[in-house]
C-alpha cells in the first residue's frame, strides 16, 4: 500500500488512514504518554524493517536507552541535528527538552529536524507527553510540525478505549480522524475502520 512518495508508519491501519504513509521529508509530532502506547509507537516507527531501508536514529533525552538508541542527555543542544541519520529518526521526548531548556530549544530542534528530513527525504517523529505543557506551548509545537497525531485513552468502568487522532498532515487533504487502536505485545495495532470528527 505504501506509495513511493510516502514512508510507512509501521502501523498498517495508520498507513491506510494516511493514504499510504507519512509524506517523505515530514516531521511528525505525536502526543500521548507511556500508558497509552507513546513509547511503543515511537519504537515501532523506528524499528520497522523494509527491504530498502537504511534504518534510522533514536535520540533519547529521558530514560535509559535501549540497544541502538543514542543517549543525548549529556549532548549540547546544537549537536542533536548532527546525530540524525537514516530514513527514520525519533526524538524522545520534546517534553524533556522543554522542561530542561525551554520551548525555544524544542522549536529549534524541530527546525533542525525539518532541514534534515527535507534534505535527506527522511522522516522525524518527535514525542511529547500530554498534560505537561501550557496550551500556548502546545499550539506553537503543533504549528511547527508537519504532522500531528494524538494518542487518547478513555477508561469506562473496566474497559479501556484507545483512539489515535490524526489532526494534521502537511501535503494531505485529510479530515480530522479518530482511529481505534489496541496495544499488543508487538506494539500498537490500528483498526482499519475510522471515525471522522
Amino acid at each position: 500500500m505504501e506509495r513511493e512518495d510516502r514512508r510507512s508508519t509501521g502501523l498498517v491501519g495508520l498507513d491506510l488512514a494516511l493514504e499510504g504513509g507519512i509524506p517523505k521529508g515530514a516531521v511528525i509530532l505525536v502526543v500521548g504518554n507511556p500508558l497509552n502506547g507513546l513509547d511503543l509507537f515511537a519504537r515501532q516507527f523506528w524499528q520497522i524493517e523494509e527491504e530498502k531501508s537504511d534504518g534510522g536514529t533514536y535520540l533519547i533525552l529521558d530514560g535509559d536507552p535501549l540497544e541502538g538508541m543514542i543517549d543525548v542527555r549529556e549532548k549540547k543542544l546544537g549537536q542533536f541535528g548532527d546525530l540524525m541519520q537514516g530514513e527514520r529518526v525519533v526524538v524522545d521526548s520534546l517534553s524533556t527538552l522543554i522542561l530542561d531548556h525551554g520551548l525555544d530549544a524544542a522549536l529549534d530542534l524541530i527546525r533542525q529536524a525539518q532541514d534534515y528530513a527535507r534534505r535527506e527525504g527522511a522522516n522525524v517523529l518527535c514525542t511529547l507527553y500530554e498534560g505537561l505543557h501550557s496550551p500556548i506551548e502546545e499550539i506553537r509545537l503543533f504549528r511547527a510540525a508537519d504532522g500531528y497525531f494524538e494518542l487518547r485513552q478513555q477508561i469506562d468502568g473496566s474497559e479501556v478505549q484507545r483512539k489515535m487522532g490524526i489532526f494534521k498532515m502537511k501535503g494531505l487533504d485529510l479530515p480530522n480522524q479518530l482511529v481505534p487502536y489496541n496495544i499488543t505485545a508487538e506494539g500498537l495495532e490500528l483498526s482499519t475502520t475510522k471515525r471522522v470528527v
